[in-house]
């Protein structure tokens, strides 16, 4: 892990950090006062830094950790914020990163082909592996978190809303509960429903969230969605304790949007006295 450089969000207190490692940038940012509860986010430029994000808009996250912990009286969790790798000599690293990789590689055929790269191409195996054994650890280690006992949650938006589920399904040993927002389900369609679905462990020891607009692409997903929704609860989720779904009208697919409801499925989560979110 090699620092970056430190830098400071509007209204809240303590510093974010960003580091990296071995190209790839995180950054991450923790309460004054020591956390039982981690939250890992995909797209990392969209989380804290302006001059990073999409369209120069944030998901607000340690505002909304903030906001909801002190409602809920607890310490705000810990944020660790992993940037994708594309870039002008990568300009598909984000697809390679996020897209799910087993199911794309085991006969679920991608709806929107792309002549550019292959599903041999695609990295989310490795890149949840460099998260769940480097990443994490190391930055743990650095802020003196044991990781077996804090609550984490892996968040993300679109594609990084396929790439939340698929890490709860690889590793539900690790992630505690996913919060997957406009989950791009259009990538694969009801195929890629069936297999993401199908690979979530088995309900009562984790939470799971899944929410979508009606604007924009997020607008195609309501079909996919509620076929999620009754995988989910004929798999014995039960809905507003361990499994939420919801539906933002007139909410878009876009970080303006989904920080606007960001409140909502941290409050999910980190709400004890909800079904206990224990591994």
């Amino acid at each position: 892990m090699m620092p970056v450089k430190s830098y400071q969000i509007r209204g809240v207190s303590e510093p974010v950090t960003r580091v990296e490692f071995e190209g790839r940038i995180v950054d991450f940012w923790t309460p004054e006062t020591p956390s039982t509860h981690l939250i890992i986010a995909h797209d990392g430029q969209n989380v804290f830094d302006r001059r990073t994000s999409t369209r120069h808009q944030t998901w607000r996250m340690a505002h909304s950790a903030i906001r909801v912990s002190r409602e809920l009286e607890i310490t705000p969790p810990t944020i660790i914020a992993i940037f994708h790798s594309r870039n002008a000599e990568n300009p598909w690293g984000r697809i390679l990163d996020l897209a799910p990789q087993d199911p794309f590689q085991n006969g679920v055929e991608p709806a929107e082909p792309n002549d550019e790269i292959s599903t041999n191409d695609l990295n989310g195996n490795n890149y949840l592996d460099q998260i769940t054994q480097v990443i994490t650890p190391t930055i743990a280690a650095e802020l003196k978190i044991n990781l077996s006992k804090v609550n984490k949650a892996v968040i993300g938006s679109s594609m990084g809303g396929l790439a939340s589920l698929y890490a709860i399904g690889k590793r539900p040993d690790f992630f505690n509960a996913c919060l997957s927002l406009s989950p791009h389900w259009s990538a694969g369609n009801t195929p890629l429903v069936d297999a993401l679905i199908d690979a979530l462990p088995k309900p009562g020891k984790h939470r799971i969230w899944m929410s979508h607009g009606t604007r924009g692409l997020d607008s195609h997903y309501g079909s996919f969605q509620e076929h999620a929704d009754q995988k989910m609860r004929k798999a014995g989720w039960r809905e507003g304790h361990d499994f939420a779904t919801k539906v933002y009208k007139k909410s878009g697919h876009n970080e303006r949007s989904w920080a606007k409801y960001l409140d909502q499925p941290m409050k999910f989560w980190l709400d004890s006295s909800l079904r206990p979110a224990s591994i």
